[in-house]
């Protein structure tokens, strides 16, 4: 039976989607000349030179750092890495190609046949990375429209020939939350690698993703839509659901789906058909001519090995190993390598405590994960760009031990020093939150608890032992939370237990 036959006898369908991730790289210059590839904070047309405009009689000069940093993601990806390579010319008039055409790579990339670990509901799945290749970022076009209503665009060539790595990947993805797993761990290991910042928000990561549908069961592949103008992941998961079930339609409707570009509408929910779909020999590819072969020696691959650092899934699993961390908490930690050094620098800086090494971890990981991660969320400040630092973290951990601060304190003095970076101590001082350990200080309040709210004392004599959590709270309130709980829970229970005898 066909695949148009068997289509209409089922329900049950299946996604095929496969990712093209272009990142840009952290270099200092562009792809093929000299000219600094700092575009984003630049004035229009600024950071341009006659090879960047395409002037006539410009010739190319490869970036090493470039090939450098697609050699060191192909070796995190798993990728084997070309002996000798070659860059194309990829031909194609759009506005934004100054040259008519892109310099890229077809035929024979850097890296190609890798493979990454996917890990969904407890399964997990091997999605292969069919490349990694370079090529050139193009210009920018600005569309506009002036005070009398009509419309045109103006043209940016300052990201004209920026290094773009894209990595492609094998239509092994099935679902829109797969994607959205490939897509965060691709952009951990870039960042891991610092070879690039993986700010989809700047379109330093961008990704197009090709989808299509099949019966589950079926080997055969049925016409694929390539979807673009998703910059966030968000987007990328909406997008890819929306196609989806849009396929699906299409089909049990008795139409055909056609292979063509279409683009994501973010304030619509919606793709929106662009073009037909272009097909390899419609870019007529040839091989640079004013470019040489790229020898790539096995003495430089060496090298770029033992550059790299601990990677995200493998640091991952001996945090967990090594300090007892959840799975969970352990990828919190280790999403951004920055993050992870924090955590690993603070749990050696707090070795005054005796706390056994997993409990001091977690409570660590807890202040990352937790206080952190809410500040960064709203001041847009991450936790390496804060005032806080692994030595305060420890500090303000030891405050709490201490008994000197209880964990309402101890937020309000995580949050002063993560904005303005003062040291836990003095801000314990100065805005006078030291805990009130002192008994004779506290009985006057727990006594004026007790008289207040005679229904919960008479419950916790009654055999209801969690309204004593209720008369602790409002011993805290009533003492603006500077009260030590310990000693009030003590304190409390006594009184309460000679009560009831």
């Amino acid at each position: 039976m066909s695949i148009q036959s068997s289509v209409f006898q089922s329900s049950q369908w299946e996604a095929i989607i496969g990712l093209e991730v272009h990142a840009q790289l952290l270099t200092r210059s562009k792809m093929f000349c000299g000219c600094p590839s700092d575009y984003q904070s630049s004035d229009p047309n600024t950071r341009v030179c006659p090879v960047c405009i395409a002037m006539p009689g410009s010739l190319p000069v490869i970036n090493q750092q470039a090939v450098e940093f697609v050699i060191m993601t192909g070796l995190a990806l798993n990728c084997s890495i070309a002996e000798a390579t070659h860059f194309d010319r990829k031909n194609y008039p759009y506005p934004d190609l100054m040259k008519g055409y892109q310099i890229s790579q077809y035929s024979n990339p850097i890296a190609s046949g890798g493979w990454m670990d996917l890990e969904s509901s407890g399964v997990r799945r091997r999605v292969g990375v069919t490349r990694a290749h370079l090529e050139e970022d193009v210009a920018k076009l600005q569309h506009v429209r002036n005070r009398s209503g009509e419309s045109f665009s103006l043209l940016d060539v300052n990201r004209a020939g920026v290094p773009l790595m894209e990595v492609v990947g094998e239509p092994d993805i099935r679902s829109p939350e797969e994607a959205r797993e490939y897509l965060i761990k691709l952009r951990a290991i870039l960042q891991y690698l610092e070879v690039s910042s993986g700010d989809m928000e700047k379109g330093a990561l961008r990704c197009d993703a090709n989808v299509s549908i099949r019966p589950k069961g079926s080997l055969e592949f049925m016409p694929k839509v390539e979807v673009k103008n998703m910059n966030s992941l968000r987007a990328v998961f909406g997008a890819l659901e929306y196609e989806f079930q849009r396929q699906i339609e299409v089909v049990e409707n008795g139409g055909i789906v056609a292979q063509e570009t279409r683009g994501w509408v973010e304030d619509r929910g919606i793709t929106i058909s662009q073009r037909s779909k272009e097909f390899a020999h419609d870019y007529r590819y040839f091989p640079e001519p004013d470019l040489p072969p790229l020898i790539i020696p096995n003495s430089w691959v060496k090298s770029v090995s033992e550059k790299l650092p601990e990677l995200p899934e493998p640091r991952r699993d001996r945090i967990i190993s090594q300090f007892g961390l959840s799975s969970y908490d352990a990828s919190m930690i280790t999403t951004t390598r920055s993050v992870a050094e924090f955590f690993e620098e603070t749990v050696k800086v707090n070795l005054q405590s005796t706390k056994p090494l997993s409990l001091r971890a977690k409570g660590i990981a807890n202040w990352i994960t937790g206080e952190s991660a809410r500040l960064s969320n709203e001041t847009g400040t991450d936790l390496l760009s804060s005032g806080m630092t692994p030595g305060k973290l420890s500090e303000l951990i030891g405050l709490i031990d201490e008994g000197v601060i209880g964990s309402s304190q101890a937020k309000t003095v995580f949050e002063e020093s993560f904005l303005h970076g003062g040291d836990p101590r003095l801000i314990v001082e100065e805005l006078g939150l030291r805990q009130v350990t002192d008994v004779e200080v506290m009985v006057p309040a727990i006594d004026k608890v007790l008289e207040d709210n005679s229904q919960a004392v008479s419950d916790y004599i009654a055999g209801k032992e969690t309204a004593i959590k209720f008369l602790i709270g409002q011993v805290m309130k009533a003492t603006n939370g500077k009260a030590n709980p310990n000693i009030v829970s003590e304190l409390i229970t006594t009184r309460l237990d000679s009560r009831g005898k």
